[in-house]
């Protein structure tokens, strides 16, 4: 286990993870259908869902990508995905992807995942620098940046191009590990 806060718990992606990863991917495919449609194209059924979670797991074991679940305690449901992608070695930067369950929504609990992710990227992973990349439309993930003191650097024009739609302009921030 990475972090446990207010009755939830971080933990990285395992073998054993692919029907809740499943599960909640398609109770939530209207919520992440426009940011992640990897993630949802990928998780489709619970055979893609397995395939998703090896290669995954291989890729955190390779420390190219690191996918993290955030799980109820109690009851061990799935209610969130934070994923560190686009990881650069060589300037020690990631940047952080994540979904949240409809249930679980305006209650703070990804800005603490993400809080407690970014103490064990620096600390563990040794990464310095983190982005959050989002849709100015997009103010809960907006919420979570500004909530773990990231700092908006810029817009970066025509980003990212959801499925079926025109390219979006995308806001940028940025958390550095000596600012935290």
């Amino acid at each position: 286990m990475i972090a446990q806060f207010d009755g939830f718990e971080i933990n990285p992606i395992h073998e054993g993870d692919a029907w809740k990863i499943c599960d909640f991917v398609i109770a939530n495919t209207d919520r992440i259908k426009r940011y992640l449609p990897k993630t949802l194209e990928q998780n489709q059924n619970p055979t893609l869902s397995q395939i998703y979670v090896e290669n995954r797991v291989k890729a955190f074991q390779n420390k190219e990508l690191f996918v993290f679940t955030l799980k109820q305690s109690e009851t061990r449901k799935l209610v969130g995905l934070i994923i560190i992608k686009k990881v650069d070695w060589t300037i020690r930067q990631g940047e952080f992807a994540y979904a949240i369950d409809y249930n679980c929504t305006g209650k703070g609990i990804m800005s603490k995942a993400v809080e407690k992710l970014s103490v064990y990227a620096f600390e563990t992973l040794g990464l310095e620098r983190f982005q959050i990349i989002v849709h100015k439309d997009n103010q809960p993930s907006i919420r979570v940046a500004i909530n773990n003191n990231f700092e908006w650097q810029n817009t970066i024009e025509k980003a990212f191009t959801p499925t079926g739609e025109q390219p979006l302009d995308m806001e940028l921030y940025e958390l550095y590990k000596n600012e935290r």
